[in-house]
């Protein structure tokens, strides 16, 4: 198990493993886009070049990426929709370039079409996203909060795309899962002590396949269990508590799951420095 942060690409892709190394991380995660939308800045061969050259130097492990937050692909505007089928794929194509292991996507509302429909045309904008796609890099499901008609924020949910995408597909083993802790909690799945996390594992083991579990964004909550709000607070500050994370750790299941804090930062970036500081004391107190 490893740690790290989301951090910032401002001025460049390539500056991103040096902040991370400076927080402490040992794998991280980043946009390569606006978030908010518009072009995606290019990677030229000689991006991608010191990019992997400064995480060798500062040794990080591992590097993930987020898609932006306007992917909808069950939305009514074709635009918005087959836009998201596209930038996504372009993640894959450009996580592959740079030698990143995952990229993570939510899926968007249904609340345009309801949910069964919703979650059918989602289906088949996965299809076409994967059904001619090479790359090395993997294509994850980040668990929702389930605020409105949000896809993806209950285990059975999650395993009916993949199992449909797949059986579409014609191919296994092709979507996975990124468990983020805040959404579960705030979808209802309780993780707090090491009985409930047990629990919870066994269910997502039982509907999803512990084997589809890839990594795990770290957050605390602002918001209670199943509250379907999507609130992230710094570890230990939240109504997930510090337990919750400890227990995480411990977790034999969660050994070889690396884990992405997603948490506030303040201007000096100390809460960052500070959480995988924390982390990395729990670790050390079972290893």
């Amino acid at each position: 198990m490893l740690f790290g942060a989301h951090v910032s690409i401002a001025g460049g892709i390539e500056l991103a493993p040096k902040r991370a190394a400076d927080c402490g991380c040992e794998v991280f995660q980043t946009f390569t886009r606006s978030p908010q939308g518009g072009p995606a800045p290019k990677i030229t061969p000689n991006v991608v070049e010191k990019f992997k050259r400064e995480i060798t130097h500062w040794k990080l492990a591992e590097h993930y990426i987020h898609t932006p937050y306007y992917i909808n692909f069950a939305s009514k505007n074709n635009r918005i929709r087959y836009g998201s089928i596209n930038v996504v794929r372009e993640e894959l194509e450009r996580g592959t370039l740079l030698g990143s292991t995952y990229v993570m996507t939510h899926l968007g509302s249904a609340r345009d079409m309801g949910i069964k429909k919703g979650l059918a045309i989602t289906v088949d904008g996965l299809v076409k996203l994967l059904q001619d796609y090479k790359g090395t890099t993997e294509l994850l499901i980040e668990i929702s909060a389930g605020s409105g008609e949000i896809i993806g924020d209950t285990f059975e949910e999650i395993a009916t795309i993949i199992e449909t995408t797949e059986k579409k597909l014609k191919r296994k083993n092709v979507l996975n899962v990124c468990f983020d802790t805040q959404h579960a909690f705030a979808s209802g799945y309780d993780i707090r002590t090491p009985k409930t996390l047990k629990a919870t594992l066994k269910n997502f083991d039982h509907t999803i396949g512990l084997k589809r579990l890839k990594m795990s964004h770290c957050n605390d909550s602002k918001v209670a269990l199943g509250a379907h709000v999507d609130r992230h607070e710094n570890i230990g500050k939240g109504l997930l508590g510090l337990e919750a994370f400890q227990a995480i750790i411990a977790e034999p299941k969660f050994k070889n799951i690396n884990l992405i804090l997603e948490t506030p930062r303040d201007e000096k970036g100390t809460e960052i420095v500070n959480e995988i500081k924390i982390l990395k004391k729990f670790r050390a107190k079972i290893t």
